[in-house]
């Protein structure tokens, strides 16, 4: 396989300052509507980037649940080693990419929890199995094997069917990412790529363009 050779020349849009939005949320919005409407696959996933305490970075696909001009939420075990990365180091990176759009999205910022009410909610409006899901994960610890996994699924299952509710465990919620930066990149032919980026100063947006 010549992998040095696989390459797609960029055609589908442009993005150039006269057509951004003067806040980066208000363009986060448009930019999320239209790869709803374009049937991108799982349009809401994106890559988290975390530092560790070893200063080595991790990155994983987390699903976003929420967004508005006070950050992006997204969901996990609290005992997690993404969790775990971001009470060490709060900040932290979101990566999205919409290849039928030739776009991509990143974002960086704080990372902090979202209220206890806003977690319970949420989880409340999860299926069932995701629900008695965020019970039975010791999320990120190491196992034994899979069986063990589905034996206490079925238990778990079983006693919340009877008890008629579950609720959430303590060690599961919603962190929002505060953005302090933005950069929507739309790819370009000749891989003259159209970077226009927000930055937070003094409370304000900066809006400028990065070089391809």
């Amino acid at each position: 396989m010549d992998i040095a050779s696989i390459r797609k020349d960029y055609k589908l849009k442009e993005l150039s300052e006269k057509q951004i939005a003067s806040s980066p949320d208000i363009q986060f919005k448009f930019w999320f509507e239209e790869a709803v409407k374009a049937e991108v696959p799982e349009v809401n996933a994106m890559v988290l980037s975390t530092v560790g305490q070893n200063s080595r970075p991790s990155a994983r696909v987390v699903l976003v649940k929420d967004f508005d001009k006070n950050g992006i939420v997204f969901y996990t075990n609290y005992k997690s080693q993404k969790a775990i990365e971001m009470l060490g180091n709060p900040f932290a990176s979101l990566t999205f990419f919409w290849p039928q759009l030739e776009r991509q999205v990143r974002v960086e910022g704080i990372v902090e929890k979202v209220s206890e009410d806003e977690s319970i909610r949420y989880y409340n409006s999860r299926p069932w199995e995701s629900r008695v899901g965020a019970w039975v994960s010791n999320q990120s610890e190491e196992i034994e094997n899979r069986e063990k996994l589905e034996k206490l699924f079925t238990e778990l299952d079983s006693k919340f069917k009877k008890e008629g509710s579950i609720p959430k465990p303590e060690n599961w919620g919603g962190y929002r990412l505060k953005p302090e930066f933005y950069e929507f990149w739309q790819g370009r032919p000749s891989r003259l790529h159209d970077r226009i980026c927000y930055e937070l100063e003094n409370g304000d947006w900066r809006i400028f363009r990065l070089a391809p």
